[in-house]
């Protein structure tokens, strides 16, 4: 097959085609974004010149200085928004039928949040591309925290939204051990050979992102328990934590996410989009 034939099948001939096709640009840009993160993480914990600890929108900086960097900046910045209206069609037309329930509702408005995490840092790749610079912003998780802690009973919402990212970070653990995305896996046009080390990449993958968020959610009871928005981190401070335990524990973290990584990056090349 040509390079023009390759061109013209990747170009969508209907709108479920087209949200096809975001999608599978949504999870190598997510994908790419873990694995930088990881590969940074990974420097560090080994002492390499270059390394540290990044959040997301420091490790899209760092395309920056890339051979053709604005260019890889725009198709990340691009293939986020195809993120965001992949988990924004999850949460309408209710691909993975979750059903209207109260329970579904939740799950579907879950996925319309997730799609919104990453509105920012779609933004912030799109403006490193048309400037060449972007302003990060301050800590926009501290400013948030300080205004709800300010509020009648700000302070248990802040220690309920913590506790709510904990159960988030434990369901990423149970995910990747329950093997409830086995079937996806089995599901998916992955080579028969290949689908047991794409599994197993998954399961590091959750796991290391359910540490990170456990962490995360642990800063935030603590910020809601003191009364102080300093005590919020991201990821970059759950790095730095795991980094005060040593060397080899966020050596480990940063594998598990270069493998998550690299497993959107391969759910960007056999994706399994139900209802589309």
């Amino acid at each position: 097959m040509s390079i023009s034939d390759n061109l013209t099948a990747a170009v969508p001939t209907s709108p479920s085609g087209g949200i096809r096709a975001l999608a599978r640009f949504g999870f190598a840009a997510k994908g790419t974004v873990y694995l930088l993160m990881g590969v940074l993480a990974l420097l560090a914990a080994t002492g390499q010149q270059g390394g540290q600890t990044a959040d997301k929108k420091e490790a899209v900086l760092t395309i920056q200085s890339l051979p053709g960097g604005p260019v890889l900046l725009g198709l990340i910045a691009f293939g986020l928004l195809g993120y965001i209206v992949w988990r924004f069609t999850q949460a309408v037309v209710d691909t993975e039928g979750k059903g209207g329930d109260a329970k579904g509702i939740g799950r579907r408005i879950g996925f319309a949040a997730s799609g919104l995490l990453y509105a920012s840092l779609a933004w912030y790749a799109a403006k490193l591309a048309m400037n060449g610079s972007a302003e990060a912003g301050g800590n926009t998780q501290q400013t948030l925290t300080a205004r709800v802690l300010g509020w009648p009973g700000g302070d248990w919402i802040i220690i309920l939204v913590g506790v709510a990212i904990i159960g988030g970070g434990i369901y990423q653990i149970y995910k990747a051990y329950s093997g409830s995305f086995h079937k996806d896996v089995n599901s998916s046009d992955i080579p028969g050979g290949q689908q047991n080390t794409v599994y197993r990449l998954g399961q590091l993958g959750y796991t290391a992102r359910g540490v990170v968020m456990a962490i995360i959610g642990y800063f935030f009871v603590q910020a809601g328990r003191q009364s102080r928005a300093a005590a919020v981190g991201s990821t970059d401070e759950a790095f730095d934590l795991l980094a005060s335990m040593g060397p080899v524990v966020l050596g480990i973290v940063a594998l598990g996410l270069m493998a998550y990584g690299l497993y959107m990056l391969v759910q960007a090349k056999y994706p399994v989009l139900r209802r589309i």
